[in-house]
């Protein structure tokens, strides 16, 4: 029987070849007659051999039809395999001469997927009763679906370009595998696992060329005299703006940006959609949490080019656009690190070493080797509590600042009149009559009336001149009013407080007399409607 089935699969495949030299003479094979020869005649061919491998399958419920019957789907896919290995290797070396490698992933996929749909037919017509045993065709399939693995792993493993390596993603998980295969079921389930290792292999090479771009562009960055030419990049950002009316505004948008940060999320938004979420939340904790570190340098090395003010800002500004750009992503920004600690060690080889430990003492090998053997220290890195930490305390940071500069005086005044009423509490009573300090808070030289109006004219002029200075570099570089409305209530309220402590102690230690015709001290009603008119 294994004879018989031999010599007709030889002949037919002899049929096959004398009909290809005769159709091509010579040239390569076309596709128009690769399926006209190649399946169709091959399919004629074989009309005395379908009812003898009929017979077979009916029987194949005993043991000896089956192991017959397996060699016989043995013996048809090495034949198969002998005839159109060639074409198929030919065709494949076509596409690679002339393709870039997402068209030429896309069109050889397609190919074989056309290939293998053909062969599943054939198959089925040889073998009806087999059809769904996927497993039966695979010493066909398998062979030619490795020429096209061959052909694309070593441009694979050289591509360096990210955009390269999405789209490559892409082709493979939405087109190929997501329409193509699901579509057509257990058709072409053949194709999957082959399919799958190349997804694999560009999923690898991904990861790899993302964590040298994190590395390379973000973490080490080195910022050129116009990435830190602020505020006047915002200023000429600005200008443009009001002259020309751009049509992409997202481009003008990220002009503005520190480039580490517009690197950063263009990075992230690219692998989001192509990588695994495990492997995408730990490059994007990594890229999160060098992208704050780099602004951090930046602004430490803006604040030293132009104002602590611009320095403090430029983080604000870009640790917000941070956490906004990384909101859409719906995944934890937190990884677990384990690292062996053998730190104990050192006291237990001391011990040794004094003689009061033995290393030979097998009586007592289990604790032993507890001791010898290193720990596992975890440690949780969440970039994004970190990114709000760093948020928070920049803001309190800038909020001190404005507030010093504007109130200061006020503040100084209120710290002295509070280090003079302790000291007065905390002496005895000789040291209260004869001390100077012990005369009226307005008999002070640095409370008098006179000194007193001095400072709240200091404060009044911070406030119309200081202030709208510090709100238009505010409005510069944060452009949500929300956001500077946010920022500037703490900053007002400090303002009120510091003027509500000095009318306190006007109040209890000055006369309506003193208070109304020199300090003259703006009402707080005056002051919230002049703060808020700053907004």
């Amino acid at each position: 029987m294994r004879h018989y089935i031999v010599c007709s699969l030889l002949y037919v495949l002899h049929q096959v070849h004398a009909a290809i030299r005769t159709t091509t003479s010579g040239t390569a094979v076309s596709e128009g007659v690769e399926a006209s020869v190649i399946y169709v005649r091959f399919k004629a061919a074989s009309t005395e051999l379908k009812p003898v491998l009929g017979e077979i399958e009916s029987r194949s419920s005993r043991k000896e039809y089956a192991q017959i019957l397996a060699e016989c789907h043995r013996l048809y896919c090495e034949q198969r395999l002998s005839l159109i290995r060639y074409i198929v290797h030919q065709r494949i070396y076509e596409f690679a001469k002339k393709e870039a490698l997402p068209s030429l992933t896309r069109s050889g996929c397609a190919y074989l997927v056309q290939v293998c749909q053909l062969e599943q037919q054939l198959f089925n017509h040889f073998f009806p009763s087999s059809a769904e045993d996927v497993s039966s065709l695979a010493p066909l399939i398998d062979p030619l679906s490795t020429y096209l693995y061959d052909t694309l792993r070593p441009r694979l493993i050289h591509e360096t370009n990210i955009d390269l390596l999405c789209e490559l993603v892409d082709i493979l998980k939405v087109e190929v595998l997501g329409e193509q295969i699901s579509r057509r079921g257990e058709l072409l389930a053949g194709l999957r696992p082959t399919l799958q290792r190349i997804l694999a292999d560009v999923n690898e090479r991904l990861t790899f060329r993302a964590r040298t771009h994190i590395r390379d562009e973000i973490a080490n960055y080195l910022p050129s005299d116009e990435d830190l030419d602020y505020p006047a990049k915002l200023e000429q950002s600005a200008q443009k703006e009001s002259d020309i009316v751009t049509v992409d505004e997202n481009s003008d948008v990220y002009k503005s940006w520190y480039p580490p940060l517009e690197k950063t999320i263009s990075c992230l938004s690219r692998l989001y959609r192509c990588l695994e979420s495990a492997v995408f939340t730990g490059l994007a904790q990594e890229a999160v949490e060098v992208c704050a570190l780099s602004i951090q340098k930046a602004s430490k090395l803006i604040a030293k080019r132009s104002t602590a003010m611009d320095g403090q800002l430029f983080l604000i500004k870009h640790l917000l656009i941070l956490r906004e750009q990384i909101a859409p992503f719906d995944i934890e920004f937190s990884v677990t690190h384990k690292e062996l600690d053998f730190s104990h060690l050192l006291e237990h080889l001391r011990r040794i070493l004094r003689g009061q430990a033995s290393l030979f003492d097998w009586s007592r090998s289990t604790s032993l080797a507890r001791t010898l053997s290193p720990r596992v220290l975890e440690s949780q890195v969440d970039a994004k509590k970190e990114l709000e930490k760093s948020l928070k305390t920049t803001c309190e940071e800038f909020i001190m600042a404005v507030t010093k500069l504007v109130v200061d005086p006020m503040l100084s005044f209120v710290t002295k009149v509070t280090a003079v009423k302790v000291a007065l509490s905390s002496g005895s009573q000789k040291q209260q009559v004869e001390s100077v300090m012990a005369r009226p808070l307005k008999e002070q030289a640095f409370a008098t009336p006179d000194k007193v109006a001095e400072l709240v004219q200091k404060v009044g002029a911070a406030i119309q001149e200081e202030l709208p200075r510090v709100m238009a570099k505010m409005k510069l570089y944060l452009q949500n009013p929300s956001t500077r409305t946010i920022l500037f209530k703490p900053i007002k309220t400090n303002i009120i407080e510091a003027h509500v402590q000095v009318q306190s102690l006007l109040k209890a230690e000055y006369s309506p007399e003193e208070i109304q015709s020199v300090i003259n001290m703006v009402s707080i009603q005056d002051l919230q409607a002049q703060l808020d008119s700053y907004l």
